[in-house]
């Protein structure tokens, strides 16, 4: 199925591919930042060409209500815009992309086309690309098919030199292959307005946690987990222990259906969020961060506050995921395996700030604030970004 969806895909493509070359940006979409801050630079520079939006599901409404340029639903059963799709992906000057796409694959772009991986994670804990484990379990042939997408990845943006490396091996390219513009969803941490702005409305509309102390607690979607997450917070240990004087949010990842059901003992104290759609607003609010292998963590240590680490599931995820180091040396915070751990170093504040700041330096270097900036001088300026020493 998957040959017979990409040799449709390639004949569709280089049939359009026979059409002149347009002034024209297709942005490809998975998650919606990145774009949408190199989308909103090029409008505050007035770029002269087209903008184009290909979405998958998870990324189209936002996408939608946030632009005023052609939004796409980028999906085979809606098929006048699938089409469509593989018109503008043939015809633009330049394509950006925030995830793996299995349609590189199959098709070439010209010479005169740019196509840059502008990946949806600053930083990353766990592995994926060539270092995925599922690799060892692909046919020669898919593993073939996986570095042809990896190949057309012209440029790929990075914040950091560390995750230049990763994508090094990741991706199996070079140095020549990295632009260290800094990445575009970071540049909302440098804006204190927006900051501001973005508390002044939740707590607003959430007037108690003006007066109590937020712990937002984020866990990875795990595989499995689509219809039936199971949360696995002891609820009634953290009511007993912390209720007066903190609240907690969760926000669980949007491809799970179930609903988060919450015992109505813990009204006023635990909020499901699951259904608000920009996590980084949430976190100007939050006072404490629980995850586990995530990359939230990347871009949270900019704001110097705590994080605590919850992988419950350590050695399971490690053997079926992989990481890309020991656990205990990729995360910048103490580590919990139960919930009394968690209640124990939030009241104890056995927290280093000096390793979340080194760690936000490190994973940060080149997101400064100006990096969706960066980019729109990149591409249309043709500023080098190099790395720095």
């Amino acid at each position: 199925m998957i040959e017979l969806y990409l040799l449709l895909f390639k004949i569709q493509f280089n049939f359009f591919n026979l059409f002149p070359l347009k002034e024209k940006v297709t942005f490809v979409v998975s998650f919606k930042d990145n774009g949408l801050f190199v989308y909103n630079e090029m409008k505050k520079k007035q770029i002269p060409c087209k903008i184009v939006f290909l979405c998958e599901k998870s990324s189209y409404s936002e996408i939608k209500k946030n632009v005023d340029s052609e939004v796409l639903l980028f999906e085979i059963k809606n098929f006048k815009n699938f089409i469509k799709s593989i018109y503008h992906l043939a015809t633009s000057k330049h394509i950006i992309v925030d995830n793996y796409f299995g349609f590189l694959a199959a098709i070439n772009f010209k010479d005169e086309v740019e196509c840059i991986q502008l990946w949806h994670a600053a930083g990353a804990i766990k592995t994926f690309g060539l270092k995925d484990k599922s690799v060892s379990f692909r046919s020669n042939h898919a593993n073939i098919r996986f570095q042809r997408v990896y190949n057309k990845f012209e440029k790929i943006i990075v914040g950091s030199d560390e995750m230049a490396e990763i994508f090094k091996e990741a991706f199996n390219i070079s140095e020549n292959n990295i632009l260290y513009t800094g990445i575009p969803r970071t540049d909302l941490f440098y804006n204190e307005n927006y900051q501001n702005l973005i508390r002044e409305e939740l707590l607003g509309k959430n007037p108690l946690f003006k007066h109590k102390k937020v712990i937002f607690y984020v866990p990875t979607f795990r595989d499995g987990s689509l219809n039936d997450f199971e949360l696995h917070l002891d609820l009634d240990q953290l009511y007993r222990e912390l209720s007066k004087e903190y609240v907690v949010i969760i926000k669980l990842h949007p491809a799970i259906t179930n609903k988060l059901m919450i015992n109505k003992k813990f009204d006023n104290f635990v909020f499901d969020f699951s259904s608000y759609s920009n996590v980084n607003d949430l976190l100007f609010i939050t006072d404490y961060l629980i995850t586990d292998y995530s990359s939230i963590p990347y871009e949270f240590s900019l704001l110097e506050k705590p994080m605590i680490f919850y992988p419950y599931d350590l050695e399971e995820y490690q053997q079926q995921r992989g990481f890309w180091g020991p656990y205990e040396k990729l995360v910048p915070g103490p580590i919990a395996y139960e919930t009394q751990d968690i209640i124990k170093i939030i009241k104890n504040d056995q927290f280093d700030y000096e390793q979340i700041r080194t760690f936000a330096k490190t994973w940060n270097k080149y997101s400064k604030g100006t990096s969706s900036e960066n980019i729109v001088n990149c591409l249309f300026n043709k500023k080098s970004f190099m790395k720095q020493n």
